[in-house]
C-alpha cells in the first residue's frame, strides 16, 4: 500500500503535513471513506502523521469507523483519551454531510443521531466537542466554489434542566444530533409531538455504557432503545463506547439487544483496544511498617509525597474514596504546604453545588490549576487534556475502577497514561498489590447486569399504553427483546400484569389504581372495541384521565434518598443525623459512631431513628456506606495471590517471597509490609489460618474483657458478598445459639460476635448449608429488616406504586418511606406481588450477589472449597483491619490506634525474639 492519499483533500498548492514517501499509512482504507471535506478538516485538526498509529488514526478510531460506516453495531472499549467518542460521531457525521448534499431539500426537520450519556455534564461537553468538527467542516464547504453547499447539521441538548422555550424549539428548528439521557429518552418516547421526531433515528450513541449497564438505569435504557426500535422507520446503528468494562461480549449484547424476543442476539461488532496505550502505574506506601510508624508519621509521608508529585506535574488529579475524604486531603495539602490556595487547587465530588463543580470543570480543561481532589465524579470522560497525573489514595476497589481513574492523564494515545497508587493500610496495601497486577495483567473485573426488573417493566409499560393502544402480544415483544429481560417468565409477566390492572383486592382501598386495562378486542358494539385490530386480539390501554401527566413527572430509576434525625430512646435527645444509605448496613444491636459518641441502633420509624447509647466497639464504621465494594472477581484474584505467596514461602521464606512482589509493579516499602504481614501471620498462625481460592479460614477468638466470642471469616470475596455471606451464617448461628449474633463486615471479610457463654459449631453449621436452600434462607433473614423495608419504598416509587408527585404536590423521600412502611405488610401477604418479588430481587442478587454465595457453599458442599478454624487468644494480623473497622481509614480517621497497636504487640510476643531478630535482619536484604 502506498502512502498517497486523494488529491481532493487538500488544494493542489498545499502541502501535505507529512512526507507520504516516507511513511505507510495504514489507515488509508479507513481515510478514503470519508467525504473529501470531511477528510480535509480531519488533516487540519489532526494532521500530522502520528508514529505511534502508523496514520492518521487512533486504534479505536481504525475500527470503529468503517464498521459504523456499514452500519454495524459496535462496541468501542478503549481508553480515555484514545479518540473512540469522535469514532463514534466521525462516520456519522461524514453520513449525515452527504445525505445533506445529495438531497435536494437536504436533512428532513428531525432527529437522526441521539446521543445518551449517564451525566449532563458529559453530554455539555460533547455537545461543545461536536461544534469544533461541524464549523469546521462547514467552513471548508463554504470556502469551495460548489454549488451543492452544506446546509446546516444541528445539535443541541435535551436534559431535565433544558427550559420549556427551548423544548418547543427543538419543536420548530430540531436537531439532527441530540444528546439526552436515559431519563429524558423515556420521556420523549411519550412526547406526543416529539416522538414523532425520533421516528428517523439512524444512530444511537452510549457512552461510558460501563456506568449504565450494571444498574436500573442500564435496564431502563435498554427498554428503551427498544422501544425507539420499534417505531423508527428504519433499523437502528447502536454504538456503545467504554474505557474499562468486561466481558465484552455480554455489554454488547446489552447494547444491541435480541433479534426477536427471547432469541439471538442482534449482530454486532466489537472494537477492543483497552490496552492501546502504555500505563505507569506503581503502588506506593509511606513506610514499611504500618502498625509500628505512627499515624503523625505516616500522614507527613503521604502528603510530603503527594506534594513531590503535584509538583513535578503540569495538572494532577488525585482521587479519594469518599467525599469527605477528597475534602480533607485539600485542606490538608492547603494547610501544609505554602505552595496550594484556592487559585490553584480545588475539590469536586457530588455533595457540592454545580457553579462550584463547573468551575473546577472548566480550569481542568484549561489546563488552569494544579491539583483536584475528587471522589468519583471526575471518572467519566469529560475532557481534561492537561492532566498529566492521577493519584489515587486507597483502594479503587476495582481494576476497571483503577483503569477508568489513572485512565484521566496523558489524555491523547502516544503519551504514557501515568498513575500512582498510595495505600495507607495494610488490607488495602495488599488489595492494591493485586490489583495493579493484574491491571497490567489486562485483567478487568466483569460487569453484572440486573435481570428482569420488575419496576422497570412497570413503567415502561405503562408508558408503552399511555403512548398508544396496541397488541399485547407487540408489548411483550419490546419487552422481551430488550436484553435485561431475555428470559422474562411468562409467570414474572403475569404477576407484573395483576399489579397494572390492579387485580389484587384491597389495592385500591390504599390509593393504588389500575394503570392498565388489558382486555381482548371485543366486537363492533363492544366496550373495548378498536376497529384498527381484529376482534379478539388482546389489547392493552391506559387507564386514568392523568396517566400521562403522572408517568411524566415520576419515571426514572434513581432513587431519592433523605438524613434521618437520630433520637436516644431513654430521654428523646436528639443525637444528629445520618445518610439513609447508612442504614443499609445496620441491624439491631449494631454499634456506630455520631459525633464523637457510641450508639447502640435499636429501629427506625419512618425518618426517625432510635438508638441507645453505649461504650461498646463500633461494629460500622462511618465511611460504610460512601466506599465502593470490592469486586468479587478482584477478591478471587486476591485468594489466588494469597495461595502462590504461601507456596513462595514455604519455598524460600520471606527472601523469596520479596522476591516474587518484586516482580509486580510495587515500591520497596510495599513490598516490605506486604512480606512482613504475612511472615508475622503465618509464624503466629500457622498456614491453614489464611484464606486461599481453595480453603476458607475462620479464626476463633475470646474476648474476656468484652465477655464475647468473635468469629473472624476470612472470606475474600467483596462488602456485597459479605454482606450476605455474614446474614447467612449469622442467621443459623442465632437459631442454633438462641441468641443475638452481632456482625461487622468488611471487603476482606466479616465478624460474628456473640456472648462467651454462648458456642456454636460454626465449622458443622457451614458444612449443613446447602446451595439449594441459600436463596430461601437468605430471604427469611432479610425480612422484616430496615434493609427490606427502604428497598421496598425504592422500587414501590419506582413502580409507581407511590407517587412522588402528583395534582401538584411533591412527596419527600421519607414521606415515601412513612409511605411504604403502611402499605408494606398488606403487599407482603399477596400472593407472588410484583413489587414485593422485586424488592427481594434486587437485594439478594443486586445488593447481596446471591448467585456469588450459592456457588461458594457449593463448593464447600462439594469439597472444593475446605474451612478451616484456628482458635486464639487475640486476633492475627489479617483480622486487624476486621477487629479495629471504626478506624481503618488513616487519612481520615479519628480513633486512636491502641486496640491496633495491643493486637499487634499481643503478636510479636508470641513470635518471641528469634524471629524479631530475623525479621531486623531481613530488612538489609536486597
Amino acid at each position: 500500500m502506498d502512502g498517497s492519499v486523494r488529491p481532493s483533500v487538500l488544494d493542489s498548492d498545499a502541502e501535505l503535513p507529512f512526507d507520504p514517501d516516507a511513511v505507510t499509512i495504514e489507515d488509508r482504507d479507513v481515510f478514503e471513506l470519508l467525504e473529501p471535506a470531511v477528510q480535509e478538516w480531519w488533516l487540519e485538526a489532526f494532521g500530522e502523521y502520528v508514529p505511534e498509529n502508523s496514520g492518521f488514526f487512533t486504534p479505536p478510531q481504525r475500527g470503529a469507523i468503517p464498521k459504523i460506516h456499514e452500519g454495524t453495531n459496535t462496541l468501542i472499549c478503549a481508553p480515555t483519551g484514545s479518540g473512540k467518542t469522535l469514532a463514534s460521531f466521525t462516520s456519522i457525521l461524514n453520513t449525515l454531510y452527504a445525505a445533506d448534499r445529495d438531497t435536494d431539500d437536504g436533512l428532513e426537520n428531525a432527529v437522526y443521531c441521539l446521543y445518551i450519556s449517564p451525566l449532563k455534564s458529559l453530554a455539555n461537553d460533547i455537545h461543545r466537542n461536536l461544534e469544533v468538527p461541524l464549523e469546521g467542516i462547514e467552513d471548508i464547504v463554504a470556502s469551495r466554489d460548489d454549488d451543492r453547499a452544506m446546509g446546516e447539521i444541528r445539535h443541541a441538548i435535551r436534559h431535565g434542566d433544558t427550559s420549556s422555550s427551548d423544548r418547543q424549539k427543538m419543536l420548530e428548528e430540531t436537531p439532527h444530533i441530540l444528546n439526552t439521557t436515559p431519563e429524558t429518552l423515556a420521556i420523549l418516547l411519550n412526547s406526543p409531538k416529539f416522538r414523532e421526531k425520533l421516528r428517523t433515528v439512524e444512530y444511537v450513541i452510549v457512552d461510558e455504557i460501563h456506568s449504565l449497564a450494571d444498574g436500573k438505569r442500564g435496564t431502563h435504557l435498554s427498554v428503551s432503545l427498544e422501544r425507539l426500535e420499534a417505531m423508527t422507520e428504519g433499523d437502528i446503528t447502536r454504538i456503545g463506547c467504554s474505557a474499562t468494562i468486561d466481558p465484552l461480549s455480554q455489554v454488547a449484547e446489552f447494547l444491541v439487544g435480541q433479534e426477536t424476543p427471547g432469541g439471538d442476539a442482534r449482530p454486532y461488532e466489537i472494537v477492543d483496544a483497552r490496552f492501546a496505550r502504555e500505563f505507569d502505574i506503581e503502588l506506593e506506601c509511606p513506610t514499611d511498617d504500618l502498625i509500628n510508624t505512627s499515624r503523625e508519621v505516616v500522614q507527613e509521608r503521604f502528603y510530603r509525597q503527594l506534594h513531590e508529585h503535584i509538583q513535578a506535574h503540569t495538572n494532577t488529579l488525585v482521587f479519594t474514596n469518599t467525599r469527605s475524604g477528597a475534602e480533607r486531603v485539600l485542606h490538608t495539602l492547603r494547610e501544609r504546604f505554602d505552595a496550594y490556595d484556592e487559585a490553584n487547587s480545588g475539590c469536586h465530588h457530588g455533595s457540592l453545588s454545580k457553579d462550584v463543580r463547573q468551575d473546577i470543570e472548566t480550569r481542568l480543561k484549561d489546563g488552569d490549576i494544579d491539583v483536584v481532589t475528587t471522589s468519583t465524579s471526575l471518572e467519566l470522560g469529560i475532557d481534561m487534556p492537561h492532566v498529566d497525573m492521577v493519584v489515587q489514595v486507597g483502594s479503587p476497589k476495582s481494576v476497571a475502577a483503577l483503569l477508568q481513574r489513572v485512565g484521566r492523564a496523558g489524555h491523547r494515545v502516544g503519551q504514557t497514561v501515568t498513575g500512582r497508587v498510595i495505600a495507607l493500610d495494610r488490607d488495602e496495601l495488599l488489595e492494591c498489590a493485586v490489583m495493579l497486577k493484574k491491571a497490567d495483567d489486562g485483567f478487568v473485573d466483569s460487569v453484572s447486569i440486573p435481570q428482569n426488573a420488575q419496576d422497570v417493566a412497570a413503567q415502561h409499560v405503562y408508558g408503552m399504553a399511555i403512548a398508544e393502544i396496541r397488541p399485547e402480544a407487540d408489548l411483550k415483544a419490546i419487552l422481551k427483546r430488550a436484553y435485561p429481560y431475555r428470559d422474562y417468565a411468562e409467570t414474572e409477566y403475569e404477576s407484573l400484569m395483576r399489579y397494572l390492572t390492579a387485580e389484587y383486592a384491597g389495592l385500591e382501598d390504599r390509593n393504588v389504581y389500575a394503570k392498565i386495562w388489558r382486555d381482548e378486542n371485543d366486537p363492533p358494539d363492544g366496550e373495548h372495541h378498536h376497529e384498527a385490530f381484529p376482534v379478539g386480539e388482546s389489547l392493552i390501554g391506559k387507564r386514568g384521565r392523568l396517566a400521562r401527566v403522572i408517568y411524566m413527572t415520576n419515571i426514572g430509576t434513581i432513587p431519592d434518598s433523605f438524613t434521618c434525625d437520630v433520637y436516644t430512646r431513654a430521654s428523646d435527645e436528639w443525637a444528629g443525623q445520618l445518610d439513609e444509605n447508612y442504614l443499609d448496613t445496620l441491624e439491631k444491636g449494631d454499634v456506630f459512631v455520631l459525633g464523637g459518641d457510641h450508639f447502640e441502633y435499636r429501629y427506625r420509624r419512618g425518618s426517625k431513628v432510635y438508638v441507645d447509647r453505649t461504650s461498646a466497639r463500633p461494629t460500622v464504621p462511618s465511611w460504610y456506606s460512601e466506599r465502593l465494594p470490592l469486586s468479587v472477581d478482584l477478591g478471587r484474584e486476591i485468594l489466588t495471590f494469597q495461595a502462590a505467596l504461601l507456596d513462595h514461602y514455604e519455598t524460600g521464606g520471606p527472601p523469596r517471597v520479596r522476591a516474587w512482589l518484586r516482580e509486580f509493579p510495587l515500591d520497596d516499602d510495599s513490598v516490605r509490609a506486604i512480606a512482613r504481614l504475612f511472615d508475622h501471620q503465618l509464624q503466629y498462625a500457622g498456614l491453614e489460618s489464611v484464606s486461599t481460592h481453595d480453603r476458607l479460614a475462620i479464626e476463633v477468638v475470646r474476648d474476656r474483657e468484652e465477655y464475647e466470642r468473635h468469629y473472624y471469616v476470612h472470606s475474600a470475596y467483596g462488602r456485597k458478598v459479605n454482606d450476605g455471606l455474614s446474614r447467612l451464617f449469622a442467621y443459623h448461628c442465632a437459631q442454633q445459639a438462641t441468641t443475638n449474633v452481632r456482625v461487622a463486615v468488611a471487603d476482606n471479610g466479616f465478624v460474628l460476635s456473640m456472648p462467651l457463654n454462648r458456642k456454636v459449631d460454626l465449622e458443622g453449621l457451614i458444612d449443613d448449608l446447602e446451595a439449594d436452600d441459600v436463596r430461601d434462607d437468605l430471604r427469611r433473614s432479610i425480612s422484616g429488616t430496615d434493609l427490606l423495608q427502604r428497598y421496598f419504598r425504592i422500587n414501590a416509587t419506582r413502580a409507581l406504586m407511590i407517587l412522588k408527585r402528583y395534582k401538584g404536590y411533591e412527596k419527600s423521600a421519607s414521606e415515601q418511606q412513612v409511605s411504604s412502611e403502611m402499605l408494606l405488610g398488606f403487599a407482603e401477604d399477596l400472593e407472588n406481588f410484583a413489587v414485593i418479588e422485586e424488592t427481594y430481587r434486587e437485594v439478594l442478587e443486586d445488593k447481596l450477589n446471591v448467585d456469588e454465595i450459592e456457588a461458594v457453599v457449593g463448593d464447600i458442599e462439594t469439597g472444593d472449597l475446605e474451612v478451616s478454624r484456628t482458635l486464639l487468644d487475640s486476633p492475627t494480623p489479617r483480622a486487624f483491619g476486621l477487629a479495629t473497622l471504626s478506624a481503618s481509614d488513616v487519612v481520615l480517621a479519628e480513633d486512636e490506634s491502641a486496640a491496633l497497636q495491643a493486637f499487634h504487640e499481643h503478636v510479636l510476643e508470641k513470635i518471641g525474639d528469634e524471629s524479631l531478630q530475623g525479621l531486623r535482619a531481613s530488612t538489609d536484604d536486597n
